[in-house]
């Protein structure tokens, strides 16, 4: 898989933007061709499997990861699976619910990812490097708690939301395979997405220091993260 190494090796932007872009422009230009026209009982079992694939590939691979850009690229390829599951049904209702996941996944991510631009000089590498991080500056470590949480589908948060929009759409095509497996990769998930707001908000690893710039920018962007659905709703 190259993305882990690409998240690895990028500087923190471009990791961010290669998250988010390529995630955004597949599924803008797969949802318009399933409004006005339709891509088959073929293609819809393709993304059937990939979407299987995915989130259980991404869950299993990321509780494996000690380096945060890592664990961070193989919740990505979580994320694209539960995303395929609104291709799956090739419904509008999931293609809505795919629109509300995409939303919420890039909101999660650009906090992510602007946290981890923000500790000193870019150099928090290891999972391990994020302990601490509750004393030397508690907004960063609760705004990055929270956005984890998000990631990892904890409700009543956004990241559950978008999953739960998902998996009711799966249900209501009849792919009630999706939806079990999507819950047990969720909860796989959680445990590997939620070793990093435990270790921010504990005693465990290196003491960081953030810029003070993270203080302006944390709050509006963990707003978005903990809302509920919609609207309301690494480097």
């Amino acid at each position: 898989m190259w993305a882990p190494d690409i998240y690895e090796g990028s500087p923190t932007p471009v990791t961010a933007f290669l998250s988010i872009a390529p995630k955004i422009s597949i599924s803008a230009n797969i949802s318009r061709l399933s409004i006005y026209g339709s891509y088959g009982a073929t293609l819809q079992q393709i993304f059937f499997f990939c979407s299987i694939a995915s989130m259980i590939l991404g869950a299993l691979a990321a509780m494996a990861q000690t380096k945060v850009k890592r664990l961070l690229a193989h919740s990505s390829i979580g994320h694209v699976g539960y995303i395929r599951t609104g291709f799956s049904c090739g419904t509008i209702e999931g293609i809505q619910s795919l629109l509300i996941g995409i939303f919420i996944y890039a909101s999660m991510t650009i906090d992510a990812f602007a946290i981890v631009s923000a500790l000193r000089q870019s150099r928090v590498k290891y999972i391990a490097d994020l302990g601490a991080l509750a004393k030397t500056n508690p907004i960063s470590a609760i705004t990055f708690s929270i956005t984890m949480f998000s990631y990892a589908g904890i409700p009543p948060l956004a990241g559950f939301c978008s999953k739960f929009y998902l998996f009711f759409a799966a249900l209501g095509c009849g792919a009630y395979f999706l939806a079990p497996v999507g819950v047990v990769t969720s909860v796989i998930g959680r445990w590997a997405a939620g070793r990093l707001p435990r270790l921010a908000l504990g005693v465990i690893g290196l003491p960081v220091t953030v810029r003070d710039r993270l203080l302006r920018c944390s709050p509006p962007v963990v707003g978005t993260t903990r809302a509920g659905p919609g609207l309301d709703s690494e480097r």
